[in-house]
């Protein structure tokens, strides 16, 4: 060859992209199954395609109902007559040190009491969980349901405690479960989403979307919120002006740009832009048909709650099943307010009844729609919020509860999950787990096997080392599998 020639001077990648066999065209077939290839335009091969899972999985897919707020475990499942007979009096010392609360001053020891709950309780189904007369619908389920009286976490104020729960960790830029999930098996949905959130209350999480983001795993596998009324997602509609013709072409062309630039840098996140593109294109249809509740029966509405055309949990509920059903991987609700510090919108009377009657009949409709159709099985049923709350009541305008991170209550059904089953035990004011404790890193090591996972196999190289959901710790509960 000519040493004149520009041809020498060419990288190996230029070569390839300007080559005039036209290689981004060949890098587009490699990217499609072969019947794709041969029947025209269509995705390239998603970074969600299906994985097989590492060993036998006992779950599926996975629906989290995240209690934004931290709900009272007292109020609710973990019943303490003792805490009751001793309403009113200082807790001993011995509880409090070492100990930090949120909100909490350095006069909070001597005028800290213990605060009894207001709410009966009963026992209910084979299994005898206590559950209070805030939660009639929940305690039709408790012969389906484990719960998880023990749990522990390690931070104390909500943003920081929901990024714990939900990414193992309360520094920003670490994937979150559903984003490992996904990440590690993909999602059966051709047309939806591998994870998808769902929202109600009368606000977002604290934290946003780095609770559902995939921190330094690829985009493809972060969240997509999907609102509940109206578009799905903005902007998704196509412009009637436009036309199908006009945009599938719009799409093809930003496509083989981005093949070239794909060919040229060798980014995977281009692959990434790819897949977004083509999934945007097809979720025209599939997310309003996904959303439109129009073919349920009066009998599922009703047995949710739900008012068609009204946003709220109970319908978050529904779509979740509907999702499950059209195979997205992983589906979390958010519901907010679950916050009961005392203060405006937050006591612990009137404030958190209402929060409890928003969630309880779609919660437990949700599972028992999930086990009439045959889907609990394969899908694993998540309620919970970041942290508990104190057994020492916190008096602003009305009486409340401060945040609790050593000893609150979750409960999980189907996919593996022992159905009528109660795991762990706190102390006689409900302070301190003494039975069984269930760190946040040991359910996210349980939930990963309960999908075929090894929780210390699951790894992404980032900044010269290997991340998990787990850091180095986690432990899974044999307790909590079936």
């Amino acid at each position: 060859m000519n040493p004149s020639e520009p041809l020498r001077d060419l990288t190996r990648r230029h070569f390839f992209s300007r080559c005039s066999l036209g290689l981004g065209s060949v890098a587009l077939a490699s990217l499609l199954g072969p019947s794709q290839a041969a029947s025209g335009p269509a995705p390239a091969s998603h970074p969600l395609a299906p994985k097989p899972a590492p060993f036998p999985a006992r779950a599926r897919n996975v629906i989290y109902l995240f209690m934004a707020g931290g709900p009272s475990q007292l109020e609710l499942f973990d019943y303490k007559p003792r805490l009751g007979q001793l309403n009113g009096q200082p807790i001993p010392d011995s509880y409090l040190e070492g100990k930090r609360f949120a909100f909490m001053d350095s006069s909070f020891k001597n005028r800290s009491t213990l605060l009894g709950t207001r709410r009966q309780f009963r026992q209910h189904g084979q299994s005898g969980m206590w559950v209070s007369e805030l939660f009639p619908h929940t305690a039709g389920i408790v012969d389906d349901v484990t719960f998880v009286r023990s749990c522990a976490t390690n931070v104390f104020n909500h943003a920081p405690a929901k990024l714990f729960m939900n990414t193992g960790s309360s520094q920003f830029g670490r994937p979150s479960l559903g984003s490992w999930v996904t990440y590690g098996l993909g999602s059966e949905a051709d047309n939806l989403p591998g994870f998808v959130v769902l929202q109600s209350g009368p606000r977002g999480p604290r934290g946003g979307a780095v609770n559902w983001g995939s921190g330094f795993l690829p985009t493809s596998y972060q969240g997509v919120p999907l609102r509940s009324q109206g578009e799905p997602i903005l902007n998704l509609t196509t412009p009637t002006e436009l036309g199908d013709t006009r945009q599938r072409r719009a799409v093809e062309a930003i496509r083989d740009l981005n093949l070239q630039h794909l060919v040229a840098t060798g980014d995977p996140e281009i692959t990434t832009r790819i897949a977004a593109y083509e999934m945007a294109y097809r979720m025209q249809t599939s997310a309003p048909e996904a959303m439109d509740l129009t073919g349920e029966s009066a009998a599922t509405l009703r047995l949710y709650g739900v008012e068609p055309d009204r946003p709220s949990f109970a319908r978050n509920c529904l779509l979740a099943r509907r999702l499950v059903e059209r195979g997205v991987r992983f589906i979390q609700l958010y519901h907010t307010n679950w916050d009961s510090h005392g203060g405006p919108g937050e006591n612990l009377e009137d404030d958190f009844e209402k929060v409890c009657r928003q969630v309880d009949q779609g919660s437990a409709a949700l599972v028992k729609d999930l086990r009439s159709r045959g889907l609990l099985d394969d899908t694993l049923v998540i309620w919970g919020g970041e942290f508990g709350r104190t057994p020492m009541g916190e008096n602003r305008e009305k009486t409340g509860r401060n945040h609790h991170i050593d000893a609150f209550t979750m409960w999980l059904a189907g996919g593996g999950v022992p159905a009528g089953h109660i795991v762990g035990e706190t102390d006689e004011l409900g302070f301190n787990a003494v039975q069984d404790r269930v760190h946040v890193h040991d359910l996210h090591a349980t939930i990963l096997h309960l999908l075929g996972i090894n929780h210390e196999q699951l790894t992404f190289r980032f900044q010269g080392r290997d991340f998990r959901l787990t850091d180095v710790h986690g432990q899974v509960v044999k307790s909590l599998l079936a």
